[in-house]
């Protein structure tokens, strides 16, 4: 299986989920030996080749940032598109195009192509990008293949709720959440159960 050094990746989002991903990286740590060889392998990184064949990660952002968290290097990747032929604005109008790329940062404010987070770790926390996560987890909305389908929930959520300033005003988020989801003010969000 191919791979590639997680140093190496650059995200297409300005956001993640900080404690998706340390919920994640504790799950990564738990494992050893063959169990995490193959959790690594059953989660590749989808990723498209930029200008210089920069590889660009288009899913698993939290994998990643997980993974590199436990100290591992290299991660196996699928190539989604090799785009490197485009000048650099062609390339990020193409993933926008395809909704591979969120270029809006935690207040919900676009920001220029060219201030995207250069390395896999360096995107900036948002409590809801983590709030969805667990909602999904909990059962509230089902996981789809539509694109950038957790970001919608999260603004959905961003929409409804102020942001937690405690790990308690987080965890208290979840219910109520979770009953907002299956609401029929969610009617239409993808995953959408009722």
């Amino acid at each position: 299986m191919n791979t590639l050094q997680i140093d190496r990746l650059r995200p297409t989002q300005m956001t993640h989920g900080e404690r998706q991903i340390r919920r994640k990286t504790a799950e990564y740590k738990a494992m050893s030996g063959h169990d995490l060889q193959m959790a690594i392998a059953a989660k590749p990184i989808a990723v498209v080749l930029g200008r210089g064949s920069e590889p660009f990660v288009i899913d698993h952002h939290h994998v990643a940032c997980a993974l590199s968290r436990i100290g591992v290097t290299r991660v196996p990747f699928v190539l989604v598109r090799d785009l490197s032929a485009l000048s650099v604005a062609d390339f990020w109008v193409t993933l926008e195009n395809r909704s591979w790329v969120y270029p809006y940062d935690a207040a919900r404010r676009r920001v220029p192509f060219r201030d995207m987070p250069r390395h896999i770790g360096d995107a900036v926390d948002d409590e809801f990008r983590s709030l969805a996560a667990f909602v999904r987890d909990a059962g509230g909305y089902a996981k789809t293949d539509v694109p950038l389908a957790e970001f919608r929930w999260a603004d959905f959520f961003h929409a409804h709720f102020a942001p937690p300033q405690s790990d308690a005003e987080f965890d208290a988020l979840l219910a109520p959440a979770l009953g907002l989801a299956r609401s029929e003010a969610a009617a239409g969000l993808p995953g959408f159960m009722g």
